[in-house]
């Protein structure tokens, strides 16, 4: 992580450092600096695609952000609101320097961010951020601004197209589903391109007001969903987050399906198709290692990067692979997109259950996750692990104690003051045990280091 960037842009409670209109205006103006410095300008147009969710803070970071990007010589192209890979999309259908997105995913209300995607679509580089960072703390003043800014509404019905484009209508149609919007970009775009499709659609969180998104409602907080795809007897659930940027699902049932299960069932779709290269799908070190072992039983090998799903998206297009993506439901597929898209990713994942004739159900009870626990521990400060006198042995030590069937993974979260602490294993107790175990070593590590 960065100085001001954390592993998805800058994020903040609105109003406070960084999220503050004198940075903010410095961000924009810094970021298009060092794009323009590296961009193809014979490709390029020298314009920026900006969104933004539901929050009631938006506008007026757009406003700010707008501001320095216009400073910096490049017009602005708003999209308003609409779903953080719709922005990666319209960034290479129009040829544009970047794209930038104004929202703080599933986080509350009060929490906003801005993140950029350079012109390929994807998430900017540790580098390019780090520069972007130097800039701003060297800098003085800003020109007057001499881009323009127009709204560009046509580049989310280009995206809603897209969208539809990418199944067979005909193997849909009529399908049942619940979609729980969130209360966030995916409150309009979703139930529009689902019943563009010819599905039934009961769409819940789909009145935004700026202060409901992920109140409740949305991909952390799915019980809702559930139980309405349950009592409606519809053929699958979909919850997105505030930027839709990711999906879980449930099944009939009111069973849910995370992450994880939609990309197993989809890399054994697209293997069974012959379109799963090097029979190779890739999620990050916090996947269970009861789906690692089921994809592996079944002729898939899972490749490992950090957390995050720029990493997930680095590791696909250095190998050339498929299907991606993490627990939380930022799966990317590349033949259709550089990042995680909530809404394409349910689109797909519908069109491999129903092409199988299978009800959703089938794909929940095919594998079982290990047991584990995953701790978020508030932290004030977020001194280097490596520091902490004895912290690694230690923790070595309780993973042997799993019996080489578990792990344990530390991290601190990149976007909230929060330690997580990972712990998987065959047996629930001992999972338990070692994760009071592990957290009770942070907090004396911690203590003795003060």
């Amino acid at each position: 992580m960065g100085k001001y960037f954390g592993t998805d842009g800058v994020r903040a409670v609105a109003g406070q450092f960084p999220l503050t209109d004198g940075f903010i205006q410095k961000l924009g103006y810094c970021a298009l600096k060092e794009l323009v410095a590296s961009a193809d300008e014979k490709r390029l147009k020298k314009q920026v695609v900006v969104a933004r969710d539901t929050r009631l803070s938006g506008p007026a970071i757009l406003e700010s952000l707008a501001r320095g990007i216009r400073a910096a010589g490049a017009d602005v192209l708003d999209m308003g609101v609409a779903p953080t890979p719709a922005v990666a999309a319209a960034v290479k259908r129009s040829h544009s320097l970047c794209g930038v997105v104004i929202s703080a995913s599933h986080n509350p209300p009060e929490f906003n961010g801005i993140k950029f995607f350079s012109a390929h679509g994807t998430k900017l580089p540790e580098e390019t951020e780090a520069c972007i960072e130097r800039a701003i703390d060297v800098l003085q003043e800003l020109p007057a601004p001499s881009g323009a800014y127009r709204a560009a509404p046509e580049l989310v019905q280009e995206y809603e197209m897209f969208l539809a484009s990418t199944v067979d209508a005909s193997l849909l149609k009529g399908t049942k589903v619940v979609l729980d919007c969130a209360n966030g970009a995916a409150y309009q775009v979703a139930p529009k391109v689902f019943r563009s499709l010819g599905m039934q659609v009961i769409a819940m969180a789909d009145a935004a007001d700026g202060a409901n998104i992920n109140d409740g409602v949305g991909a952390l907080h799915t019980e809702q969903m559930q139980r309405l795809t349950r009592q409606e007897n519809a053929y699958v659930g979909f919850s997105f987050d505030g930027d839709a940027d990711r999906v879980i699902a449930s099944d009939e049932t009111g069973r849910q399906l995370d992450g994880e299960y939609i990309i197993a069932a989809s890399a054994l779709a697209l293997k069974k198709r012959g379109e799963l290269p090097e029979d190779k799908a890739v999620m990050t070190v916090m996947a269970n290692l009861g789906c690692i072992n089921y994809l592996k039983d079944a002729g898939v090998n899972v490749e490992l990067t950090p957390v995050g799903d720029k990493y997930v998206a680095q590791t696909l297009e250095k190998l050339g692979l498929a299907i991606g993506g993490e627990t939380s439901g930022h799966i990317i597929f590349p033949s259709f997109s550089n990042t995680g898209d909530g809404i394409l990713s349910a689109l797909q994942f519908l069109q491999f259950a129903k092409a199988s004739g299978l009800p959703v159900s089938a794909f929940a009870a095919t594998w079982d996750k290990y047991p584990c626990e995953l701790r978020a521990v508030r932290v004030e400060q977020k001194p280097d692990l490596d520091s902490l006198s004895g912290f690694w042995e230690d923790i070595e030590k309780l993973e042997a104690k799993l019996g080489g069937k578990g792990r344990i993974f530390v991290r601190y979260s990149g976007t909230e003051p929060k330690l997580r602490i990972l712990v998987e294993g065959a047996d629930a107790a001992l999972v338990h045990q070692t994760a009071e175990a592990a957290e009770a070593v942070y907090r004396a590590k911690t203590e003795a280091n003060k």
